[in-house]
């Protein structure tokens, strides 16, 4: 049997593998390889924060590899030149892949079927990142969804998603080995990377999305209809950036969680929120499908008029956690350190950005690609459309998170705050989501000097609050 090609992209795992199962069966050659080409992925090419993940993702998936008797070959350039030079060297008869769906990958994987086709090499892709695939689901009258709950209910009535398949044990090998790159000329990262704090927190790869999922399920998933808002505790899954890279597939993370939640022993509508994010991510696919041009473009064409405002000091400050507002300043600073952020705080220091600060939310979205391990332009650019009230389901315009609020509401001891902002640590909880109110004892007392140790607020939180407010009206009435 001819040899075939796994190229793997976003899929960097074994188990429930579509596309390696195909090249698998019938015991033929695999030869798994990955090419970096970043030219290739249009004006969102990989940021800082992701190419540190996938490099150490790349390594986990080679070991994992050569466990089974076989190797990832790596390559770096134009992809369907890359791939017809594996094809020639290997005496390869198949190209197999999982489909990508951002926009630029798609018209480049169509390019490549066709290029590959027509050599005489057969060109196939699957579906190994979604539940669903996004014109599976669609409205009764046709056409895309673009209100989430209906979204997510046509996709609770169609049939359960298949079981995850097995990794396979073994791999047979091709006659003779391809060259290929080594791991470090590929360049994804550089001596004096920023991001030594991550080294703690994360374990990119297969082993480590198995074992953070295992954890959540087991600890976390009982409570977490309550806890998911909390930074200060340990209620979310951290799941994002495995799946983004794929190395576990959202099959086995429902699977895992029917199989706890019909085990008993907690309120099942834990299971059920759970699962509803894992439905938001299915929605921002399938809304960056059929409106590709949401990740510059706002989804509501009205908002090109919205009147954003250029600021490139308070956008740095927001960047780097300086605003003055410690919730938002926690969330930013978390960012910076571990490339995450807790969901609730995202949402925060979002509309804090667009709505108390004006600027425009493709700023934030830019930033955030940068900075996140889980960058993901479906995700993103759901979540900042959503933010700014200029896409599907958007949150209404007079929906202006209140920093302060928020952050007595879901860290009302201060802990996640003072994690994140050391120079907040000794001032009382009464005081640490608004230090500017707290007399000047408390602060003193509390070694905080606002201008000096702490900054004072960049804005006024009320004032901001009716400015985008009346912006917002505005707009409205010239539409």
């Amino acid at each position: 049997m001819k040899p075939a090609i796994v190229w793997f992209r976003q899929d960097l795992r074994l188990e429930d593998n579509p596309a390696l199962r195909a090249a698998a069966a019938g015991g033929r050659p695999v030869v798994p390889a990955f090419i970096l080409a970043p030219e290739e992925a249009g004006a969102w090419p990989r940021g800082a924060a992701s190419r540190w993940w996938l490099h150490r993702s790349l390594a986990a998936l080679a070991e994992s590899l050569e466990a089974r008797g076989s190797r990832l070959v790596l390559r770096r350039g134009q992809s369907l030149e890359a791939l017809r030079s594996l094809v020639e060297k290997t005496g390869a008869g198949a190209v197999f892949w999982n489909r990508a769906y951002e926009p630029a990958a798609a018209r480049r994987d169509a390019e490549v079927a066709r290029g590959l086709e027509a050599h005489g090499v057969r060109a196939e892709s699957w579906n190994g990142q979604l539940l669903y695939e996004p014109w599976e689901v669609e409205k009764k009258s046709g056409g895309p969804y673009k209100v989430f709950t209906r979204f997510w209910h046509a996709c609770l009535s169609r049939e359960a998603p298949a079981q995850p398949a097995r990794a396979p044990r073994t791999l047979r090998p091709p006659r003779e080995w391809p060259a290929s790159e080594t791991l470090a000329a590929l360049g994804l990262v550089s001596p004096g990377d920023r991001f030594a704090a991550m080294q703690g927190v994360w374990v990119p790869g297969e082993a480590g999305a198995r074992k953070r999922l295992r954890r959540f399920v087991q600890r976390a998933l009982s409570q977490y209809g309550e806890d998911r808002n909390r930074p200060d505790l340990p209620g979310s899954s951290r799941l994002s950036p495995h799946l983004h890279f794929g190395e576990v597939s959202p099959r086995r993370v429902w699977w895992d969680v029917e199989k706890r939640r019909r085990a008993g022993g907690f309120d099942s509508s834990h299971a059920e929120t759970y699962r509803a994010e894992i439905g938001w991510r299915e929605f921002a696919y399938h809304l960056l499908h059929h409106f590709p041009s949401t990740p510059e473009k706002p989804l509501r064409p009205e908002f090109a008029r919205f009147p954003w405002r250029k600021d490139a000091r308070r956008l740095e400050a927001w960047q780097s956690g300086h605003t003055g507002v410690p919730l938002v300043d926690a969330g930013m600073r978390e960012l910076g350190s571990i490339g995450w952020m807790h969901n609730r705080v995202r949402m925060v220091v979002a509309s804090f950005l667009v709505k108390h600060l004006l600027i425009p939310w493709q700023e934030g979205a830019r930033w955030f690609w940068d900075a996140l391990v889980d960058a993901d332009l479906a995700s993103n650019t759901l979540g900042w459309q959503w933010t700014a009230g200029c896409g599907a389901d958007a949150a209404p315009y007079f929906r202006v998170f209140n920093p302060v609020l928020q952050g007595e509401r879901f860290d009302p001891r201060g802990d996640y705050v003072r994690r994140w902002i050391p120079e907040l640590e000794k001032l009382p909880d009464r005081w640490v989501h608004h230090p500017w109110e707290a007399p000047a004892a408390v602060l003193q007392e509390a070694g905080v000097t606002l201008g000096r140790t702490y900054p004072r607020p960049i804005v006024e939180l009320t004032v901001a609050r009716d400015r985008a407010l009346a912006a917002y009206s505005t707009m409205k009435k010239r539409s």
